[in-house]
Order: C-alpha cells, then sequence, then structure tokens
C-alpha cells in the first residue's frame, strides 16, 4: 500500500493540553496538504478551525475525553456543542467504571443518545482497549454494533498503551456488519500502519505518519 493511501486514512491528531493555535493551524495545513481523513483537536478549537480550514478537511473533535467518566447527558451537551462548532466527527469516550459492572445496556444506552445528538455525522466509540479484559473487548463490539455508531476506536493515547495489532485483529472478527474500526495510540511507522489496515482498520489516529513524510521530503 502506497504513503498516500494509508495518508488517506489518517485522523491528523493533536490533543496535548498545551496546544496553541499555532500548532493548531499548523496541523491543518499539514492534513490539507497531506490528504489526511480529518484532523483531530480538542473541542475548544473547533469552530476555529472549522472557520479556517472550511470544506477542506474534515474536523474531528473527542468528547468525554480522555477519562469517559462524564455523564451522559454532559456528552450529550459536548457532542451538540462540538457540532454547533462545525466539527464533522465526534470521537466520544465510553464509562469504562459501566463495563467493569458489567451494565453493557448503560453504556450503550449513552452511545445511541450520543448519536442521536451527532445526527449524520460520523461517530466513533473509544472503549480504551489497555484497561479491558478480551471478554470486555468483545462485548464491547456487540455493544457499538447494537448502538448505531459508525466506528469503534481502540484508544486514547493518555491511557497506558494504545492500538495493538492483536486487537484490531479482535474487532475485525466480532464487530457487525457496516462497523469501522479505527486504530489510535503508538502508531510510529507506516510499517506499522500498513499491517494495522490490513488487519481491519478503516482509520488511524496519529499525529507521526505526517511527521514522517515531511522528513522525507525534506
Amino acid at each position: 500500500m502506497d504513503k498516500a493511501k494509508i495518508l488517506s486514512m489518517v485522523d491528523h491528531t493533536l490533543l496535548s493540553q498545551t496546544a496553541s493555535w499555532e500548532e493548531i493551524r499548523q496541523i491543518c495545513d499539514d492534513a490539507v496538504a497531506w490528504g489526511t481523513a480529518s484532523v483531530c483537536i480538542p473541542p475548544s478549537y473547533v469552530k476555529r478551525a472549522k472557520e479556517y480550514l472550511g470544506s477542506r478537511m474534515a474536523v474531528c473533535t473527542v468528547i468525554g475525553f480522555p477519562n469517559g467518566y462524564q455523564t451522559g447527558a454532559v456528552k450529550v451537551f459536548e457532542t451538540r456543542d462540538a457540532i454547533e462548532n462545525g466539527a464533522d466527527e465526534i470521537d466520544m469516550v465510553i464509562n469504562l467504571g459501566d463495563v467493569k459492572d458489567g451494565n453493557y445496556q448503560k453504556v450503550e444506552e449513552e452511545i445511541r443518545q450520543v448519536k442521536e445528538a451527532c445526527g449524520e455525522k460520523i461517530l466513533k466509540v473509544i472503549i480504551e482497549t489497555c484497561l479491558l479484559t478480551e471478554e470486555e473487548k468483545i462485548r464491547m463490539c456487540q455493544v457499538v454494533t447494537d448502538s448505531g455508531a459508525g466506528f469503534i476506536k481502540t484508544s486514547t493515547g493518555f491511557s497506558t498503551a494504545g492500538a495493538t495489532f492483536a486487537d484490531i485483529a479482535l474487532f475485525a472478527k466480532h464487530v457487525g456488519e457496516g462497523v469501522k474500526i479505527k486504530a489510535a495510540g503508538g502508531i510510529s511507522s507506516f510499517a506499522d500502519a500498513e499491517e494495522f489496515v490490513s488487519l481491519g482498520a478503516d482509520r488511524l489516529g496519529t499525529s507521526r505518519l505526517v511527521k514522517l513524510a515531511k522528513a522525507e521530503q525534506a
């Protein structure tokens, strides 16, 4: 797979707590230049980024980030606010405590509520695989499928580990028809990215691939 194809599957990401507008603007420019799928940025920058980008690039943002333990009502409010500000895609974090309690119905209902707030916008559900057992990951594949969300996503990038090949293979085996897969966190090379795609990933959450492409060009 050529690098341009891989880059077209990347959500070019900057979610650092200290991210400045100048840094956000730079990744927006880089995303356009390298033809990524979107830029994934903090909610506070969505309005400014969308005004800057217009229709040149999709803007993705995060909800309930990074821990997921906000109430469902807060996540719905965050989502509506992000959409009103111009977000094209939403990546939400589930309540991991509900998973640990085995309360999958509550997790599914929260995702459904956020999906309703998204309308026709893409919703990706972050389940933070590094904190879940294999059984919990499999159950979450079913929950995300039943919820109507568009994607299941491995990681926030803010916990103990990011995406693994094993998790993407597990997702591909257990998600329902029509649910796509996003690998995020720790994707550090084009070779790794290609392997994630070969295992079933449809999107890649990373900042490194564009940096590598720029370095190679330089």
